[in-house]
């Protein structure tokens, strides 16, 4: 348990409580805890007393207790019981806060979206004071939206209900092996659905366990070797699809279902030149006798072709590019972008170095956030010039890594950088971004991006585009430019590896091959360490070989990088 994870269940509360209607003091105790713990730098094993901490009282300290001892909290579970759970996805309107949820709520019995849909209808909802004909009508749109089944859906939220897939099918002892394949598996941005290959030698025992699949919302078709279901994740209808092989087909079933489909119309051309044909059965000779590999690798080393990553398989262009040099997920030596509870990370510094030596890396700088990010607890010049220090000192404790300072500093509205020159100079290494004022117009973001491009201390701009995969477009600045701008002033330009985001996008990356990247994961937690394959993926198929990308360094070779700052030399 981390001092995030209680951080979330004290506004999960305040929520809850909002919605219900509860005393506005009430509520506002638990964001006040919250709070007061994010700004807090120590992680929640070094809290003993949680009472001790300005803003907390006894009864949300006993709350806190009671969720740390249990991992489970009473309050919650009674609040979960009193609160219509179809309020719950509402939160997901845009405009619809708690509070105008609670007063639909109170005032027109609205219990989830049939009834609030129902109530838009009648014009019962701009009735009301606070909800405008306008309001009405918004809200009326996203509700009819709301869980219906879309057409495509974004890659970290397909990421979170392929994990819970992935738990099912483990338990299902009649599978051989399975894998997920499609789209989601070339790590696409956007999937329409998922697809999973499934080997068993009992198909009737496996079919009647997909079945029973929980979060089911309907069966769409079943079949001996096709069970298509639709399932309920984060309020959304997602369709999945299980095919069921035996054994001996596995990778070639795989490989096929994997696509895309230009890919496999060129394995077929190849297959034809050898008077063969292809399948997702396996490969039949001219002879009649079937071929079936025992890996994806094998099949196209019978094509007289190299492994091809799935994430580089798309237009079939790939099968005409030398593919050797393609940047790999164990090229990565460091990440250089993470953040700590100094601003709103879940571990302290000391457990991120111990999560990023076990991944092997040779080299890591701590990012937190700067000081104008105030709701995410950024770093004052003192709090920055600490934590510093602090690193100094772990970085001579552990001769395993590297550990360097750094700041994800903000790049202000009117163009400014949140810290002085001489602040900057005392760090290892900096990181501009933008996380403000993304309406501005786009000759107004590009100035502020030129500022913190031209500044000597800045190494690279993260998250060039700010955008959120499905969610938001960010604040558009003229990529092309910018690509000018950080190759002309030896700027760095990051892929954030975190699959909400994956920006700087592929179709960037292989425009621009001239730009110097660095792949990462903005890690809040060590779990998102793990998120580097995303940022990898995006960068195949950009086609970016590994001596572009900056954080593929040696040890030593960063560490002389961090030493001479080229862009002090100019």
């Amino acid at each position: 348990m981390t001092k995030k994870d209680i951080i979330q269940l004290l506004e999960k509360i305040a929520t809850y409580m909002e919605l219900k209607g509860e005393n506005t003091f009430k509520v506002s105790a638990y964001r006040k805890a919250a709070q007061s713990l994010e700004i807090d730098e120590r992680p929640i094993e070094q809290i003993e007393d949680v009472t001790q901490l300005k803003g907390i009282g006894k009864g949300v300290g006993e709350v806190i207790d009671e969720y740390r001892k249990n991992g489970t909290s009473s309050t919650l579970e009674s609040l979960k019981q009193e609160v219509p759970e179809g309020l719950i996805p509402l939160l997901k309107i845009q405009g619809l806060g708690s509070k105008k949820i609670a007063k639909l709520y109170k005032e027109l019995n609205i219990d989830g979206k049939e009834s609030l849909q129902a109530a838009c209808e009648q014009g019962l909802v701009s009735e009301l004071s606070g909800f405008a004909k306008k309001t009405e009508q918004n809200i009326l749109e996203a509700v009819k939206a709301l869980g219906a089944k879309k057409d495509n859906y974004p890659i970290d939220q397909m990421r979170g209900l392929n994990k819970i897939i992935d738990a099912y099918l483990a338990q299902i002892d009649t599978i051989v092996q399975y894998e997920v394949a499609g789209s989601f598996r070339r790590y696409k941005e956007m999937s329409k659905d998922l697809d999973y290959i499934i080997s068993t030698d009992e198909p009737a025992d496996v079919q009647q366990a997909l079945l029973n699949i929980p979060n089911k919302v309907k069966d769409v078709a079943v079949g001996q070797t096709k069970v298509s279901l639709e399932l309920s994740f984060d309020d959304e209808t997602i369709g999945v699809d299980f095919r069921l092989i035996e054994p001996s087909a596995f990778y070639h079933t795989l490989q096929h279902f994997t696509g895309s489909k230009d890919h496999n119309i060129r394995i077929r051309q190849l297959a034809k030149e050898q008077d063969e044909k292809v399948s997702e059965y396996g490969i039949e000779q001219a002879d009649g006798n079937i071929i079936q590999y025992q890996s994806e690798k094998e099949i196209y080393e019978h094509f007289g072709v190299n492994w091809i990553e799935p994430a580089i398989r798309e237009d079939g262009s790939e099968f005409d590019k030398d593919l050797s040099e393609i940047i790999k997920l164990n090229d990565i030596q460091g990440d250089i972008h993470m953040h700590t509870t100094y601003s709103d990370g879940a571990f302290s510094i000391e457990e991120m170095v111990k999560a990023n030596i076990a991944k092997g890396y040779q080299f890591m700088v701590i990012t937190d956030h700067s000081q104008s990010l105030k709701v995410a607890n950024g770093l004052s010049v003192e709090r920055l010039l600490r934590q510093n220090e602090e690193i100094k000192v772990l970085n001579e404790k552990y001769d395993e890594i590297d550990i360097y300072s750094g700041i994800e500093m903000d790049i202000l509205p009117d163009g400014r950088l949140d810290y002085d020159d001489e602040v900057l100079a005392q760090l290892d290494y900096v990181i501009a971004a933008i996380h403000q004022s993304f309406n501005q117009s786009q000759d107004e973001i590009m100035q502020r991006l030129e500022n913190a491009c031209r500044n000597p201390y800045v190494r690279h701009i993260a998250h060039p585009t700010g955008r959120i995969i499905g969610k938001r477009p960010g604040y558009e600045p003229n990529i092309d430019k910018l690509c000018e701008l950080a190759a002309e002033t030896n700027t760095i330009l990051e892929i954030n590896a975190n699959p909400k985001r994956l920006d700087l996008n592929t179709e960037t990356v292989k425009k621009h091959p001239n730009v110097k990247l660095t792949i990462n994961t903005d890690a809040h937690h060590i779990d998102h360490l793990e998120f580097m394959k995303y940022g990898i993926a995006t960068a195949q198929k950009g086609f970016v070989k590994k001596d572009r990308v900056i954080n593929t360094m040696s040890r030593k070779d960063f560490k002389s990088l961090i030493e001479n700052n080229i862009k002090l030399k100019k």
